[in-house]
């Protein structure tokens, strides 16, 4: 037994010096071996809160798309299929609190804008009609060209930023004259955003790749440039889960996840208690 922890030393010591000789003295000895070594480690942000929600079969369809009310502390989760509630509402903590099936369709998205006055909630229908201010919408590759525009967020400086799915790239927009501004591709080579949406503190986008089952916690751009993107982590949900359209908790900070795969909505907590402590 000792002369197997004696040549279990030895051959660490060994992959140790090997290891160090490559990446100091640019020996390319390492490159013949099997597997690679990372010496970058990417930074944990959020967790998956297993306790969300208290009873999960309350989701009956398929789970598009959901909205955090955080003035009132409400959660809208709104799914698809027949007979079945289309609009369920559940406490941030997890709790049921009721349903509706009436005056929703075939719900795609889903947003809410309450105040001090007035709780309100906008859903988008098959068959919606709506004001149009500016639209940007000829399919194409270019510039102010989309092909599955899947979804749209505000940032506190007028930029409008849309999840061109279809073209592997967001693109963005001034908020009031629909000036196109510029895009991100280098983050989406294998799959495009299906979801974007920001922090509370407006440093970072949470961006959904629904083929991938993968979360992007990408950083946000100072006013006045767009540049590249750059990812500071990355959330890898199960297989085929298929996260459709996400919303971010504005008090909380917390991830809402609508699966359409998994047929389910998931919520996932920072482990900061405060979202404007990422990156220090």
């Amino acid at each position: 037994m000792a002369k197997f922890w004696v040549c279990a030393a030895g051959a660490g010591l060994f992959l140790a010096f090997l290891v160090l000789h490559s990446r100091f003295c640019g020996c390319p000895v390492l490159r013949n071996f099997a597997f690679q070594i990372s010496w970058r480690t990417e930074k944990i942000l959020y967790r998956l809160d297993v306790g969300w929600p208290k009873r999960s079969e309350y989701f009956t369809g398929a789970t598009f798309c959901v909205a955090v009310d955080s003035l009132n502390g409400l959660v809208y989760v709104a799914q698809r299929g027949d007979n079945i509630p289309k609009v369920l509402v559940f406490t941030e903590d997890g709790y049921f609190l009721r349903s509706w099936n009436y005056t929703v369709d075939t719900p795609h998205g889903i947003f809410a804008a309450s105040t001090l006055h007035e709780q309100s909630v906008w859903i988008t229908d098959v068959g919606s009609d709506f004001m149009i201010l500016w639209l940007h919408g000829e399919n194409g590759t270019g510039p102010a060209k989309f092909n599955i525009p899947h979804s749209v967020t505000v940032d506190s400086a007028g930029r409008v930023w849309v999840a061109d799915r279809g073209n592997k790239r967001i693109q963005v927009f001034d908020k009031d004259t629909g000036e196109w501004l510029g895009a991100w591709n280098n983050c989406f080579t294998e799959e495009g955003p299906s979801s974007v949406r920001f922090t509370p503190d407006g440093k970072y986008l949470i961006v959904a790749q629904l083929n991938l089952s993968r979360l992007l916690v990408v950083a946000a751009p100072p006013v006045g440039s767009i540049g590249d993107c750059s990812v500071i982590s990355t959330i890898q949900l199960a297989d085929q889960v298929l996260p459709h359209l996400l919303e971010v908790d504005r008090k909380t900070g917390a991830i809402y996840v609508a699966e359409i795969g998994a047929k389910q909505v998931q919520k996932y907590a920072p482990l900061n208690s405060s979202v404007s402590s990422f990156g220090s």
